[in-house]
């Protein structure tokens, strides 16, 4: 196994970010400093150091949270007075989330140790799909629909191509393959709407539908079966 993979499966990070970690001189493979990502270890055999700690191959966990409004998406945050690892308990403190939604932002968050999949799902060309519902503030015209659909520039870079889908009212979904800072706020902002309420209902095949706000649940067999 390539030990940029190997950090990787453990939990560590995810194998792009594994890259340049490697050749930071942090990682050892049996007392040895290695500077190659691609360099093979046998998990078996050779023992793994990050900054001198041991990485162990661990076993994989996914969970589902339906994450509530004023929880911040962090790992550690010492200006945000709840994260969502406050709704975990301590065992699962090693898990990472994947992705962000913002802190008014509700829905379907993943938490996981499997940097692979984390990879996979974050990056726009696995084109994975994301549905979000959102409340503006007034009805979207059908002309700034079609814009939005299209995509704009956001600081310098346009985004992917969107689908929006318009219900009752202001209420409408938003289909996304990408996931940018605050994308759905900032370019509703740009056409002069503001978005009231946003939640995140699916990501892939994975559907929060039926879980309490707050609340979290281990992934089914089936629903493992079905992520990318």
């Amino acid at each position: 196994m390539r030990l940029q993979v190997f950090l990787s499966k453990a939990g560590v990070c995810s194998r792009r970010s594994a890259v340049d970690i490697i050749r930071s001189g942090k990682a050892r493979v049996n007392n040895r400093k290695i500077l190659e990502p691609s360099f093979k270890i046998n998990p078996a055999k050779d023992i793994v150091f990050l900054s001198g700690k041991k990485i162990l191959l661990k076993e994989k966990v996914y969970i589902m949270m339906n994450k509530p409004k004023g929880v911040t998406t962090t790992k550690k945050d010492r200006f945000a007075k709840r994260t969502v690892m406050d709704l975990l308990p301590r065992r699962l403190s090693h898990l990472n989330p994947v992705g962000r939604l913002d802190k008014d932002t509700t829905g379907l968050l993943l938490l996981t140790n499997d940097g692979e999949l984390i990879n996979r799902l974050t990056h726009p060309r696995y084109n994975i799909e994301k549905l979000y519902e959102a409340r503006l503030n007034a009805r979207l015209k059908d002309d700034d629909r079609v814009v939005l659909e299209r995509g704009l520039d956001l600081d310098g870079e346009r985004t992917l191509p969107c689908r929006i889908q318009l219900r009752e009212k202001s209420n409408l979904e938003i289909v996304l393959h990408e996931g940018k800072k605050r994308q759905i706020r900032r370019i509703f902002s740009k056409m002069g709407y503001k978005v009231l309420d946003l939640k995140r209902s699916k990501e892939g095949s994975l559907a929060v539908a039926g879980l309490g706000e707050g609340r979290w649940r281990a992934l089914t067999e089936k629903e493992l079966r079905g992520l990318p």
